[in-house]
This record gives C-alpha cells, sequence and structure tokens, in this order.
C-alpha cells in the first residue's frame, strides 16, 4: 500500500497541522498593554516596565524589561473575553523598595482562588506565577500588604503577560454594588439613645443634649438630677455644674403624641471624663485648609438637623488651620502668629472664637479645636510650643470641650529622639494643664501611635489616642487597622479609648491633595464595614465627611441606633480577635447586659462563608441572634451562627441568652 494514503500517518499530518496552527495562532499579550487606569492603589500611579518609584524593574537582584510596577493594596479586574489560555509573571517586592516591605500577590478567576504568593519580602527571589486560565471568565489580579501597613510595599508583576488564542483580554473596573439601605426609619414614639453613662468634674460647666429620635415636639423630664443641673424639657438641654462629687442615678424621660420612653442614665461626677467613646463631627478630611467659622456653624445645625444628634453625636470640632500661618496659600490665613500678651491668634476666618462655641453650646453641642506642641501644626500654622500653660487658658476662656494635641513639629524639637520620656513630655504637660482648666475638656493624644501610646496615654491624662497613622491615605485598610487594634483592646475602658482615626464614608476629599469633597470610593458593603469595626471596638465615632452631603445611604450608616449602642456600651470594652485568618476572622466584644456583640469580617476579595461557633466565643447554650444592621431577631441558635459575608463585609450580630424565646424558624 502507498505510505501517502495510510490513514494513520493522515491522521498524524492533520493533528501536527492543527497543534501548529494553534500555536501559531496564540499570541502574548502583555498586561502592560490593557488599561491600568483600572488598576486601584495604595499609593501612586501604575507603572509601564518600571517600578512604582520610575525605576528599572529588579526582584532579588534579577533585572526585566518588560512588566507592570504597582504598590499594594493593589487590584486589577480583567475579562478574559473567553481567550485567554494561561497567565504567567514573576513577582515580588521591587528591589527600589527598602524596608520593610512586604507583599503578597493573589489571582482570583471567577471568584476561585489561582495563585498565592504567601507573603515576599524585600530582597526576596522572584517567583513565578503560572495560571491556566481555560474556562476562566473573570481574573483578578491583588497585591495584598501582608497585614503590616502598605509602607514600602512596591510590587512588580514582571514580564507579566497573557497567552491568548482568541479575544484579547481587557481591564475593567471592580463589581459595582447597589448601595442598600439597612437601618429602618426611626419610629414615630420616643427612643432614648446614647450613653448609659456620663462623666463630669465637680463645678465644671455641664452640657448634654439628650439623643431621642422621634416625632418632634418632644417634651423632656427627669428624675434624681443632682443639685445645679436644669433640664429644658423642651430640647432635652441638661445645663448647670454638679457641685459634689459621686454617683447619680437619674431617670431619663421623653414623650411626644405618638408615646412615651423612659431610659436609666448615671452621672459620674469625678475625675474621669469620656466615660463612653466621644461622638461627633470633625472637618478635616472634608475641608482641609478651607475651613471657616461658617462651615462649623452649618455642621452644627446639620448635626441637629440630620438626626445626628438624636443618636449621640455631640463634638463639632475644628482641626488645623484656623489659626494664623507664616505662609500659606490662602492669604487671609496668614498674619502675626501671636499678640503681643503672647496669646494665639485664630486667622481671619474664624473672628470671634467665644462666640462660635456659645453658638455650638446653644444646640446641646460640645466645640472641640486642634493644635501642636511644636513650634507649628501639620499644616504649617501656629503651634503651643513654649506657651502651653497660656494656649491651655485661652482655649478654655474661648468654650471648647475638646483638644487634639497632634504632634507634627514636635519632631524637631525631639530631634529625633523616641525613648519614652521624650514621647510622652509634651502630652504629660498639656494633660496636666487641662486638668487645671474651670471647664471639661476631652484630651485627644494625636501621634500617629509612637512608642505604644495605648499603654501610657491615660498616665499622662488622655482620654482617646491615635493608634497609627492618617487612614485618610490607606482607606482600603481598615479591617488591618481594626485587626490590629482589637489586639491591643485589652487596655481599652471607659475613660481610655485607642482611636483608629476618623470615619470617613460619604464625601470627602483626597487625603494627599487635600482636595474638595467627593464620593469616598467606598463600596456600600465598605462603609458598612467600618462603621461596624469602628464600634466593635468601642473606638471614638468622629465623622469626617461633608455635613452638606449627607444623603440618606451615609445617614443610614451613621445614624444606627442599634450599632452605636455596641460602641457606646456601658462596659467599655474592645471587641477581642477570634479564628483569625489570612482572609477572615471574628471579633467577640462583651456588653453590659451580658449578652455579646459578633462581627464575622471578610477582608479577602471573593464573598465567603464564616461560622462562628459558641465554644470560640465562650458561649454556653441558645441564643438569640439580633441583625443589628437591620434591626431583627433572626432566631434562636444552639451551638453556633453561619452566614455569608460579602467582599470586605461585616456581618454585625447581638447574641443573647435564649430564656422563653421562640425556636429559629
Amino acid at each position: 500500500m502507498n505510505s501517502l494514503f495510510d490513514p494513520a500517518s493522515l491522521l498524524i499530518a492533520i493533528a501536527l497541522t492543527t497543534i501548529s496552527a494553534a500555536a501559531v495562532a496564540a499570541t502574548q499579550v502583555p498586561l502592560s498593554s490593557l488599561d491600568l487606569t483600572k488598576m486601584r492603589q495604595g499609593y501612586g500611579k501604575a507603572q509601564i516596565d518600571r517600578s512604582i518609584r520610575e525605576k528599572p524593574l529588579a526582584i532579588g537582584g534579577i533585572a526585566y524589561a518588560h512588566g507592570v510596577g504597582t504598590h499594594a493594596v493593589s487590584t486589577l479586574w480583567v475579562d478574559l473575553a473567553g481567550g485567554s489560555d494561561r497567565f504567567t509573571a514573576w513577582v515580588g517586592v521591587d528591589d527600589n523598595a527598602g524596608q520593610p516591605g512586604t507583599v503578597v500577590f493573589k489571582i482570583y478567576g471567577d471568584g476561585k482562588k489561582l495563585f498565592d504568593s504567601g507573603v515576599m519580602k524585600f530582597g526576596g527571589a522572584p517567583l513565578k506565577a503560572d495560571v491556566d486560565l481555560h474556562g476562566v471568565k473573570t481574573l483578578l489580579l491583588l497585591v495584598g500588604d501582608a497585614g503590616d501597613g502598605i509602607n514600602f510595599d512596591h510590587a512588580d508583576w514582571a514580564e507579566a503577560a497573557f497567552t491568548v488564542s482568541g479575544a484579547s483580554p481587557h481591564a475593567i473596573d471592580g463589581p459595582v454594588e447597589t448601595a442598600e439601605i439597612l437601618t429602618p426609619k426611626p419610629p414615630a414614639e420616643p427612643r432614648i439613645n446614647g450613653p448609659r453613662v456620663y462623666g463630669c468634674r465637680p463645678g465644671s460647666p455641664f452640657l448634654y443634649r439628650i439623643p431621642a429620635t422621634g416625632v418632634r415636639p418632644m417634651t423632656f423630664s427627669a428624675m434624681g438630677l443632682p443639685q445645679g443641673l436644669a433640664l429644658d424639657p423642651a430640647s432635652g438641654i441638661l445645663t448647670g455644674a454638679v457641685a459634689r462629687p459621686g454617683e447619680y442615678n437619674i431617670q431619663l424621660k421623653a414623650a411626644n403624641a405618638a408615646g412615651f420612653a423612659e431610659r436609666p442614665f448615671r452621672i459620674l461626677c469625678g475625675n474621669t471624663l469620656a466615660l463612653s467613646p466621644p461622638m461627633g463631627w470633625n472637618h478635616w478630611y472634608a475641608h482641609y485648609d478651607r475651613i471657616t467659622d461658617q462651615m462649623v456653624r452649618r455642621a452644627a445645625v446639620v448635626m441637629v438637623s440630620s438626626g445626628m444628634a438624636d443618636v449621640g453625636y455631640q463634638y463639632v470640632n475644628i482641626d488645623d488651620c484656623w489659626m494664623n500661618a507664616p505662609h500659606n496659600r490662602g492669604p487671609e490665613r496668614v498674619g502675626p502668629l501671636r499678640d503681643g500678651e503672647g496669646n494665639v491668634l485664630p486667622n481671619k476666618h474664624f473672628p470671634d472664637m467665644k462666640a462660635l462655641t456659645d453658638f455650638i453650646h446653644t444646640k446641646g453641642l460640645k466645640a472641640g479645636l486642634y493644635t501642636s506642641p511644636g513650634p507649628l501644626t501639620c499644616g504649617g500654622f501656629t503651634g503651643a510650643y513654649e506657651h502651653e500653660a497660656q494656649d491651655a487658658r485661652r482655649f478654655s476662656d474661648w468654650g471648647f470641650d475638646f483638644l487634639k494635641y497632634d504632634w507634627c513639629s514636635y519632631g524637631e524639637v525631639a530631634k529625633g529622639k523616641s525613648d519614652p520620656e521624650t514621647l510622652q513630655q509634651p502630652y504629660r504637660l498639656m494633660g496636666s494643664l487641662l486638668k487645671q482648666q474651670s471647664r471639661d475638656i476631652v484630651f485627644n493624644l494625636c501621634q500617629y501611635g509612637m512608642g505604644n501610646v495605648w499603654e501610657w496615654g491615660e498616665e499622662v491624662g488622655g482620654e482617646c489616642w491615635r493608634t497609627g497613622g492618617d487612614l485618610g491615605f490607606e482607606l482600603d485598610r481598615i479591617f488591618d487597622v481594626a485587626l490590629k487594634n482589637a489586639g491591643i483592646g485589652a487596655v481599652v475602658h471607659p475613660g481610655a479609648w485607642n482611636d483608629p482615626d476618623y470615619l470617613q464614608i460619604g464625601y470627602v476629599g483626597d487625603a494627599r491633595t487635600g482636595g474638595e469633597p467627593r464620593p469616598c470610593g467606598m463600596t456600600p458593603t465598605e462603609q458598612y464595614s467600618f462603621m461596624s469595626l469602628w464600634c466593635l471596638l468601642s473606638a471614638p465615632l468622629i465623622y469626617s465627611g461633608d455635613m452638606e452631603h449627607l444623603d440618606d445611604f451615609t445617614l443610614n450608616v451613621l445614624c444606627n441606633p442599634e450599632v452605636i449602642a455596641v460602641d457606646q456600651d456601658s462596659l467599655g470594652h474592645s471587641a477581642r480577635p477570634v479564628q483569625v485568618t489570612s482572609e477572615t476572622f471574628v471579633l467577640v466584644k462583651e456588653l453590659e447586659d451580658g449578652s455579646k456583640a459578633v462581627g464575622l469580617c471578610n477582608r479577602g476579595e471573593m464573598p465567603t462563608t464564616i461560622t462562628a461557633d459558641w465554644l470560640t466565643l465562650g458561649l454556653r447554650g441558645k441564643q438569640v441572634v439580633r441583625d443589628l444592621w437591620r434591626q431583627k431577631d433572626l432566631g434562636v441558635l444552639n451551638d453556633h451562627f453561619q452566614a455569608e459575608v460579602p467582599r470586605h463585609g461585616v456581618v454585625l450580630v447581638k447574641l443573647s441568652p435564649a430564656f422563653d424565646a421562640l425556636p429559629a424558624p
């Protein structure tokens, strides 16, 4: 038989031709050819064929001609369009990053993890990522920060390319969420909210606006008020001064046309302020150096009209840029730093500080201010250095109730020293001076967690202290920040609060440029998570968004009384972390009534199911499970609670011992 017509040979020839044609048809599409404006990252912009510092790509001493340089936390979503067969890249920390850069590279296909590099460190060898994409529709390229912050986390996708035999891949926006309002509207009948305990000092001016939702007009009354206090029945504002130290048990009452409510309230008159975490507003992340007297007044008005004051928000705080500066882009903020007697001078945008605090106080709200122990503030305005006693007295005379004290240029005074005495000295000084004033001033230490401030902040006179850097630069790290704060939560108790920075949802400005307010960029789920985490931590709830852009969704996140009650619980505990994995963890917080608040937390990029069992949570017996965001009982469970938790989501529930409760449906 002629071999030219051998069927077996013919089949082999056809197969080889097909394979050869497929090989010819397959092409390499570099990652760098995609639209990298879709890449969301923690700092800077994605770079083509160079590192984030615009240097040649290099990992572990090996140079690469092509690839993408990015910065943790970084995400890029890719539609594979059904034509990609493989994705390959060499990954690692760029050699120009420097210490202590650490990153984790992960690749997800249609929600399934296809590659995980583990923690990669500066100077380490590159790792090959080689992922089969057959049948995969959507790809996610993720660079995480390894849980230790984003400093120096310069990540390279070197020689990164798709092997494509069909349609080319293209970068797309991440998943879009619909903003669902979970918090029910408050009922018409009265509900008294806020903390159940309040601290003051003997003889200090007393000011407290009873937080209450319900139809107005509303009439307030109080039984058991100590001598020296008076209640305005129409506004619900308590004023006066408590003359004698002691514990006073009061019964607050509120009534309107729809009904009646009452609630116990304790006043502890002694030496401890802020018996619950402070709640309020600070201008910084919305207005930066644009702040004016009128903006602050307007914030006070909106705090009441929006209903924020009805759930417990009470501080209206001015941050930096209210003083004069030696140099500033705004000429009306430039002028003499102090008068002839050494008194600090407000700039022209703040013509009368006493009139401003009086206005805020007439609303039943409190006023806060900012300065630095250094010669200048972070924004380059007048600091308190060598005028501490004079400034403390002036702040008190003006009528301020809260002081944020920001390290800033004190680093020049400290001359690089970081020993405990140096770090504590300026705060110890101002803390003692504030206690000498004739009014109660809550002291907020802002020095970014240096020297483990949470271990000594209370000792030097603080009521709350920042535990890390400005969160405005890394809002995609709220889960890691929360986990860190939970890990040091044992120090938290009434009058002593860890402060992981302000709530930044709704409309906020760009922290890097000081730009005008715009949508914060967080998904609706992430905004709920932000509030849930901070409440579990017993963190100060200081909103720092634009009060003129408080839409229904933002208010629903900020103003859920049952969620806020977790933060304001009188026991004053912080949640502790359990069941911690690389992508999930559970937070559990003991509450005064014997119940527990529990957060099922998913910091991963894909939805996942999380289970919390009673043994791990320290519980026994049947528990009533309540969804705090929806204010709805989910039923009675025997030994565990399980929920599907969305990407970057927190499922927040309250678990209470079940006695005569009905079984779960």
